[in-house]
């Protein structure tokens, strides 16, 4: 018998939303369960917040899993994906992490640049201020 990646995908997130029955449940019970105890917990098994290893096989169930933690669950054709490059060896930055790198390698690219310094905006009378006290029209200067 073959499994198609689809398939495998499929089995991965309906594992995932039976466990997700399972954690609500349980936060049902016992309010603060999943922010208190579940989530530090998976993410630390799904590897998430390491963004200088490629990710494994072996934490791409916890990843599905963190998925159904949100509110739209996880998307067939990205598990499809990411399942695809894990099995065939292309390991890639997942999609979440991509945009935190970019944006420190940003972040430090503007501190290393003085930013160039603007002229002042003249100063409105106060009658006119006290006239736009309350215009909250924030295109005028």
């Amino acid at each position: 018998m073959n499994v198609t990646t689809q398939q495998l995908a499929e089995l991965l997130i309906g594992i995932a939303r039976s466990q997700q029955a399972v954690i609500d449940a349980i936060d049902a019970q016992k309010p603060g369960f999943k922010a208190t105890y579940l989530t530090p917990a998976l993410d630390s098994v799904a590897k998430i917040r390491s963004t200088n290893r490629a990710p494994s096989l072996q934490e791409f169930p916890a990843r599905v899993l963190s998925q159904c933690q949100s509110r739209g669950g996880p998307n067939l054709e990205q598990v499809m994906k990411d399942l695809e490059a894990l099995l065939s060896g292309q390991v890639a930055v997942p999609d979440a992490v991509a945009p935190v790198t970019l944006r420190a390698a940003a972040a430090a690219a503007a501190r290393a640049v003085p930013a160039p310094v603007s002229p002042a905006p003249a100063a409105a009378s106060p009658a006119a201020a006290s006239a736009d006290d309350n215009d909250l029209d924030m295109t005028k200067l």
